[in-house]
């Protein structure tokens, strides 16, 4: 353990007075404690970020290439330690910590790729009379300095989907983690310095919510990049004015299972998917919409599945379901499952809590205006509903604020398009939980979950501005012919 864990700030390290512990939330014992950012330290750190827009915006596409390979390179390196850090601030079991490790790996590998490939485009302009010697090219410029505020759930990966992207498009950025989990983001500064990152490149600041707003609002920076609830997503997006905003916020996300699926395969992705990490991913399984005449069957697989699933210390390999990332998030979770078997709900599994650790529970007998289904519960709860006709289920699903990702379980094409068609989401999943993501593929949800679109490429297009250049060709003038 550290005494106390500094800032970031224009490749520097910084320790000041305020100090914030950081908490494992299995145990309750202190992790560390780190340095909180002041107001002039938040003034500083932002004057850092503009200064290296000229030198972040200047790198040729090798040098970004180079220095995301790096940070690839000693990720891989520090894997364990990284792993472990993710495990003792997020109580994330160790074995989706490596995971996450890997993946945020994959994610700075993909990035130096895009960074050679960042496209472009010939625009003919003369397809309108008096143009005909007019040519228009479209290139994509650095957008600037960019603010990311990350959340506690996916402490190095959903950083370096903010990170990765804005360096390969030659962005400076500042991260402001959340407070529960902030030594992961700040492992990262570290090897961002290592790999040779300029100055103001990336900083990292923790700081409280009203010095985040502050940065928030702040004109200089070009795009906020923002993870976490949709309360405080849209609440920000109010008070950004002018400036460009991507948000990646909340779900709770359906799965529709037909009588022609494969129940096994259904029963096993519906079990890991809801109760991962203690269902606390925002594409988490919540709500199961099951035909009426498999219900039974599909129903008692997932509950024999589900039953398997360990729940306990994080750090131990064979671990499922860790703890929530506070005692307050269990209680929440807790009274959110005691209101709605009040309400006439029916736990088939689990229900139970001990401190931070909330049993993985499934419950039937589920009305969609129940906190359990029209909320994200982010907590270890599973619904299941049976329904008798696709329409019908498509229909429930839909009657959601959400819209983040879904999935549908059948053998039949024509269902799957149809639910492709019909199903207000930023993904279908045809055979497959909502619980999948790909770092590479452009991921993001419609209505509350969000606006615009993460993955690598995808961001370098919210973090760059494209810019015409039309060049007025004139024609030679006729020259004599050579004389052979």
């Amino acid at each position: 353990m550290q005494a106390s864990r500094p800032f970031l700030v224009h490749g520097q390290w910084k320790s000041g007075e305020r100090l914030a512990p950081v908490v494992d939330p299995f145990t309750g014992k202190l992790v560390a404690q780190v340095t909180h950012a002041t107001e002039s330290d938040v003034d500083e750190a932002i004057a850092s970020t503009c200064s290296a827009a000229t030198t972040m915006g200047q790198l040729p596409a090798h040098a970004r290439y180079n220095m995301l390979q790096q940070i690839a390179a000693l990720l891989y390196r520090r894997r364990d330690e990284v792993a472990q850090t993710i495990t003792a601030e997020a109580g994330k079991p160790i074995t989706d910590a490596k995971r996450e490790v890997s993946r945020a790996i994959q994610t700075f590998t993909v990035a130096a790729e895009e960074a050679r490939r960042i496209p472009g485009e010939v625009v003919p302009l003369d397809w309108t009379p008096g143009f005909d010697t007019h040519l228009g090219m479209l290139r994509r410029f650095p957008i600037g300095p960019i603010l990311g505020i990350t959340p506690f759930n996916f402490p190095l990966n959903l950083v370096a989907h903010k990170v990765a992207p804005a360096l390969a498009a030659g962005n400076p950025i500042l991260i402001k983690p959340a407070p529960q989990t902030p030594l992961t983001a700040l492992l990262l500064g570290e090897i961002a310095l290592e790999a040779g990152l300029p100055p103001g490149g990336l900083n990292v600041v923790p700081c409280d919510n009203a010095l985040a707003e502050r940065m928030v609002v702040d004109p200089r920076f070009k795009l906020l990049s923002f993870t976490g609830s949709a309360s405080v997503g849209w609440m920000l997006k109010a008070k950004c004015g002018k400036k460009k905003i991507t948000l990646e916020l909340g779900g709770n996300a359906g799965v529709i299972i037909e009588p022609d699926a494969d129940l096994e395969l259904a029963a096993q992705r519906c079990a890991a998917g809801g109760f991962g990490y203690a269902g606390q991913t925002c594409i988490s399984v919540q709500r199961v919409y099951v035909h009426h005449s498999v219900a039974d069957v599909f129903t008692t697989k997932l509950l024999m599945y589900v039953a398997r699933l360990k729940v306990g210390d994080p750090a131990d390999e064979t671990t499922t379901v860790g703890p929530l990332i506070d005692h307050a998030a269990a209680q929440r979770v807790e009274g959110w499952i005691g209101e709605a078997v009040a309400e006439g709900a029916r736990v088939l599994l689990g229900g139970k809590r001990r401190g931070s650790l909330i049993e993985a529970t499934v419950l039937s007998n589920v009305k969609p205006e129940m906190k359990v289904s029209c909320q994200e519960v982010f907590g270890p709860v599973v619904t299941v509903t049976p329904y008798r006709q696709l329409s019908e289920a498509v229909a429930l699903l839909n009657q959601s604020d959400y819209g983040l990702q879904a999935g549908l379980f059948t053998q039949d094409i024509n269902k799957i398009f149809y639910a492709f068609r019909h199903m207000e989401v930023g993904a279908v999943l045809a055979n497959e939980i909502p619980t999948f993501r790909a770092d590479h593929m452009p991921y993001g949800g419609v209505k509350d979950s969000g606006l615009g679109r993460e993955g690598v490429r995808a961001a370098i297009e919210d973090m760059t501005e494209p810019r015409m250049l039309i060049l007025n060709l004139k024609d030679l003038p006729n020259l004599p012919e050579k004389s052979v």
